[in-house]
C-alpha cells in the first residue's frame, strides 16, 4: 500500500520539476567535484565554465563554431538518411543485394571513424567535404543496419495478406511496410543524430578551420579546461535539443503505436 501511494506521489510531479530536480543535483555533484584537488582540474567550478562563454564571444570563436560544426552535421546525417533508408530496404527485400552489402556494412561499421580520416582527407583533401563524408558514413552505417532490422521484423501475415488482396511491390512498400518500419526508422535517426554528433571530433580532425569538435582538440592542447568543458556540455545540448524534437515527430508519426507507461 506504502509502495503505490509513493508511486502515485512521484507520478504526480511535473517532468519539469523533475527536470529541475535532476539539473539542482548534477550541479551539486559538479560543484562538490570543483573542490577536490584532482577532480577540480577536469571540473572547474560552474561560474569560469559560464564565464567562458564570453571568453569565446570575445575571441569571435563561439558562434562561428556551433554554424560550422551544426553544418557539417546537417548535411552529413541528411545525406546519410537520404541513402541509408533505400539500401536497408533493398537488403532487407532483395537476397542478392544482402549479400553482397551486408558483409561490408558489418565490417566498416566495427572500423572506428578515426581510423579512416585520413584516408579521407588523401582522397578529397580538407575543409568542409572530408567532414560531411566521415559523418556521412558513419551516420549511414548505424541506420541502414537499424532500418534493415526493422523491414525484417515486419509480420509476415501482413504481408501476405496484402499480396492475396493484389498488392504489388509499390503498394507493399507504400501502404504494408513503411508504416510498419516507421518506428524503426525513429530510432535510426535517433541513433544517427547520436553518431553524428559522437563523430564531430574525428569529422573535425581533417583540417577543420572551425567547429566544436576541432575547438574542443584545441582547447586541450592548450589546457583550457573551462572553455574546452563549455564545448562538450553544447554539444550534449544540441543533441538533447534534436531529441526533444524527435520525440514530437515520433509522436505525431506513430501515434497509433500502444507504449508500455514507464
Amino acid at each position: 500500500m506504502g509502495k503505490k501511494k509513493r508511486s502515485d506521489v512521484i507520478s504526480k510531479i511535473p517532468k519539469g520539476v523533475w527536470l529541475l530536480i535532476s539539473l539542482a543535483v548534477a550541479l551539486i555533484l559538479w560543484t562538490v567535484l570543483s573542490f577536490g584537488k584532482s577532480t577540480g582540474r577536469v571540473f572547474p567550478n560552474v561560474v569560469l565554465v559560464i564565464q567562458s562563454i564570453g571568453t569565446m564571444m570575445g575571441r569571435g570563436l563561439l558562434l562561428k563554431d556551433i554554424s560550422s560544426s551544426l553544418i557539417s552535421v546537417i548535411a552529413g546525417f541528411a545525406i546519410g538518411f537520404v541513402t541509408s533508408i533505400p539500401v536497408a530496404f533493398l537488403m532487407a527485400w532483395y537476397r542478392p543485394v544482402r549479400y553482397i552489402l551486408e558483409p561490408w556494412i558489418q565490417f566498416i561499421r566495427n572500423i572506428p571513424p578515426l581510423a579512416y580520416v585520413p584516408l579521407v582527407v588523401i582522397g578529397v583533401g580538407v575543409g568542409r567535404t572530408p567532414q560531411i563524408i566521415v559523418i556521412w558514413l558513419a551516420t549511414f552505417l548505424i541506420m541502414t543496419v537499424t532500418v534493415f532490422q526493422g523491414v525484417i521484423n515486419v509480420d509476415e501475415t501482413l504481408i501476405k495478406a496484402a499480396r492475396v488482396l493484389g498488392a504489388n511491390d509499390v503498394n507493399l512498400f507504400v501502404k504494408v511496410i513503411f508504416p510498419a518500419t516507421t518506428p524503426f526508422i525513429i530510432t535510426a535517426v535517433r541513433l544517427g543524430i547520436s553518431t553524428a554528433l559522437t563523430t564531430l571530433i574525428a569529422a573535425e580532425s581533417t583540417g577543420a578551420m572551425a567547429g566544436l569538435g576541432m575547438r574542443i582538440k584545441a582547447l586541450s592542447n592548450s589546457y583550457e579546461t573551462q572553455p574546452m568543458l563549455l564545448y562538450i556540455i553544447i554539444i550534449g545540448i544540441i543533441g538533447m535539443a534534436a531529441e526533444k524534437i524527435l520525440k514530437v515527430v515520433e509522436r505525431k508519426l506513430t501515434g497509433w503505436q500502444e507504449k508500455r507507461e514507464i
